[in-house]
């Protein structure tokens, strides 16, 4: 066994039970170290994580900005790169460090510290690539599609109505999160990458064994409730380029949420989350058809049992 130390950080807006399952599920998996910065006080989770001896939970309030010597940034992206690098740049209680989302899980076939210790000394930081959960079951999740020459005519295999929009054949990030080495100079931490004197670090891509589970749009419900902050400052928002060069027919996220309810309204909306979203069985044989369905149960709620057993809230 390892004795190789990992940990992570997030910036969170979340509810306590969301929270707690988050850090639960990463101390089951061996964190030795979780960085939380809660992005608004939430004091039902600051009195569990604030309790937990391999936790170090601080609230973004006013107070902390100001021991930061800045202003509160306005987007919560900036919040989270900040936070991050601060997390790095504390005295390091870990050999790798991750920045995370609290909707994304590490999946791995065997401990990630094992993982990390496989890795030889260069380069300095190893992607994690992401899988997306499947609407409506927890335990589904679709691999992304690599790039290659047979990339378009699998994701148009996958989602005939919508594929030629979607980077990948996902809703979200392809781009996955970053275990970079800790004790290093100069580091900044971004959301999807690692920067070192300016410039970003070189990335071991992919790392076999291990996945980032991302429920990104757990049901229709959810979806639909975090659509229009993420379609005007979130993963959708306009300044995010689209899936080809708009002279060769791509689209932006943005582009194409725009057209679909200027055509069709919400229930346009509702059209493609049920092509390219919900867990069906038909995109269930057309993903196994394509070896890309993927299968793990992350088990939230017995984590949460185990490591915060006194927590009894929604």
């Amino acid at each position: 066994m390892s004795d190789v130390k990992w940990g992570l950080t997030s910036t969170i807006l979340a509810s306590a039970r969301d929270i707690l399952q988050f850090a639960a599920y990463h101390l089951e998996a061996g964190a030795h170290r979780l960085y939380i910065y809660l992005d608004d006080e939430n004091s039902d989770a600051f009195a569990a994580l604030d309790a937990h001896p391999k936790i170090r939970v601080t609230t973004c309030d006013a107070k902390y900005w100001k021991q930061r010597k800045r202003g509160r940034p306005d987007t919560h992206q900036v919040r989270q790169t900040a936070n991050a690098t601060h997390a790095y740049n504390r005295k390091a209680e870990v050999d790798w460090l991750i920045h995370m989302d609290v909707d994304e899980f590490l999946v791995s076939d065997r401990r990630v510290s094992d993982i990390l210790a496989d890795r030889p000394a260069r380069p300095l930081a190893t992607r994690i690539r992401p899988m997306e959960q499947l609407s409506g079951t927890p335990s589904a999740f679709k691999a992304f599609v690599p790039n290659g020459p047979d990339r378009m005519r699998i994701i148009a295999e996958l989602y005939p109505t919508y594929g030629a929009y979607l980077k990948g054949g996902f809703l979200s990030h392809l781009a996955g999160k970053v275990f970079v080495r800790t004790r290093l100079p100069n580091i900044h931490v971004r959301i999807h990458n690692v920067f070192q004197n300016g410039e970003m670090l070189a990335c071991h891509d992919r790392q076999d064994g291990i996945d980032l589970a991302h429920a990104h749009a757990k049901s229709w419900e959810d979806w639909i409730a975090a659509y229009r902050y993420r379609v005007t400052k979130g993963s959708y928002r306009p300044e995010l380029g689209p899936n080809k060069p708009y002279e060769k027919g791509g689209l932006s996220m943005h582009d194409l949420f725009a057209m679909i309810e200027g055509d069709a309204g919400e229930a346009g909306l509702r059209a493609f989350f049920d092509e390219v979203c919900a867990d069906t069985p038909s995109l269930r044989t057309r993903l196994a058809d394509h070896g890309l369905l993927r299968e793990t149960d992350l088990d939230l709620a017995t984590h949460l049992q185990k490591h915060f057993p006194d927590f009894t809230g929604l």
